[in-house]
């Protein structure tokens, strides 16, 4: 972001919005790991950056001191905006969590797996002809947006209004909480309307689902289904597009990696996995509710900790070669869906999309290649905003 002040020193001044960070921040985590694995700011009001897997994973297991009603690193906090269960903590989590398992569980993804190839297609026949495309504009961000309106029987064509506020609730509100909660605003009265549509015509849809659903055994208030659709949009699109795009990047510049999974389909499932493993795209946020330390760190009440999962997984004493993206990597207990009672809910979505995202791409278009300059998501989830290609 322009006009902010430059980083003197990462260790005790970072800052995730930096230009640096956001092109590249593998170098700076290594850097932090090696020198002060657990950095600090005063940015943001204040803010903790753990940048080994152990000490990511001991933050994450510990909701007593770390609590999840706020998730996002922002210039000023903003009013608490619930979406259950990813802002919950113990005692309420584990409810709100089990009301969203079911419509996620690997049997009810798979029902869903021939639509996403499907729309993969649709996707690819829209540009084939044209010898390139911005992957991320016209590929990555499309299946997500698409799948989950599929899921909510709502208009696929509103994933363009999806993208508008996951960019302005994400990216811009971090530093402009007008726009923040203009955006939280508006995408809350999309949802209502919708909610009363289904009241009166329920139908085998995850807004009917949730309507109907049971909340610690009572019927889920409107508040409750509203805070669950939010979560869905917020967390369960920019996330996997972002994975997309990245494996994407990585396959266009690695043409010995994308060969093998034309030549070897098979493998694009523990591919897929490194990926994820190399490329994670989601940090989240905790805030210090009481005092603790953790190697050496003392964690001061009312700042907040970058929970960085990207980091942990580029964790050399947890994964060898970490800086290598080994798409045959046998031994993989990767973090990118997070560690602890908070980990991703809708992995075997993201997971689908992405395996099938990557087959269908390099089935269709075996050859390609970068085609000008890449850019990057700015934030706490990482992906590339302009990906563009040129096929051979």
């Amino acid at each position: 972001m322009a006009g902010r002040p430059p980083v003197k020193d990462w260790s005790t001044d970072f800052d995730h919005l930096d230009p640096a960070w956001v092109a590249d921040p593998f170098p700076i985590w290594d850097e932090m790991r090696k020198t002060c694995p657990i950095a600090h700011t005063e940015r943001f009001n204040g803010v903790y950056f753990a940048s080994r897997y152990a000490d990511v994973r001991a933050v994450a297991y510990d909701t007593e001191h770390f609590s999840s009603r706020r998730v996002v690193v922002r210039e000023t906090p903003p009013p608490r905006i619930p979406a259950p269960p990813i802002t919950s903590d113990p005692p309420e989590h584990r409810a709100a969590r089990m009301v969203l398992l079911p419509p996620f569980t690997a049997d009810a993804i798979k029902k869903l797996e021939p639509r996403a190839r499907a729309l993969c297609n649709e996707l690819i026949d829209s540009f084939v002809g044209r010898g390139g495309c911005d992957a991320a504009v016209e590929y990555a961000q499309e299946i997500p947006t698409r799948l989950i309106a599929h899921m909510m029987d709502l208009p696929e064509g509103d994933g363009d209004l999806y993208r508008k506020w996951i960019h302005e609730i994400l990216e811009v509100g971090i530093t402009d909480q007008r726009v923040l909660m203009q955006a939280v605003g508006d995408m809350t009265r999309y949802f209502a309307a919708a909610v009363e549509q289904r009241k009166q015509q329920p139908g085998d849809d995850l807004i009917s689902y949730l309507l109907h659903a049971r909340f610690n055994g009572e019927p889920m208030t409107s508040d409750n289904v509203l805070g669950c659709l939010r979560l869905l949009l917020i967390a369960g699109i920019d996330t996997t597009w972002s994975g997309i795009g990245s494996s994407i990047w990585h396959l266009a510049r690695t043409p010995q990696d994308r060969r093998r999974l034309v030549a070897e389909p098979g493998l694009v499932p523990i591919a897929v996995e490194e990926l994820l493993r190399a490329y994670a795209p989601v940090t989240m946020a905790r805030e210090v509710v009481k005092q603790t330390s953790i190697n050496g760190c003392t964690f001061e009440p009312g700042q907040m900790v970058l929970l960085s999962f990207p980091a942990a997984c580029r964790d050399p004493e947890v994964f060898p070669n970490a800086e290598k993206v080994v798409i045959d990597r046998k031994e993989n207990r990767h973090a990118a869906f997070g560690l602890g009672i908070h980990r991703c809910v809708g992995s075997n979505l993201a997971r689908m999309e992405l395996m099938v995202a990557v087959e269908e791409l390099v089935k269709r278009i075996p050859e390609f290649c970068l085609d000008g300059e890449v850019t990057w998501s700015e934030g706490t989830v990482r992906g590339p905003r302009k990906l563009p290609l040129r096929f051979h």
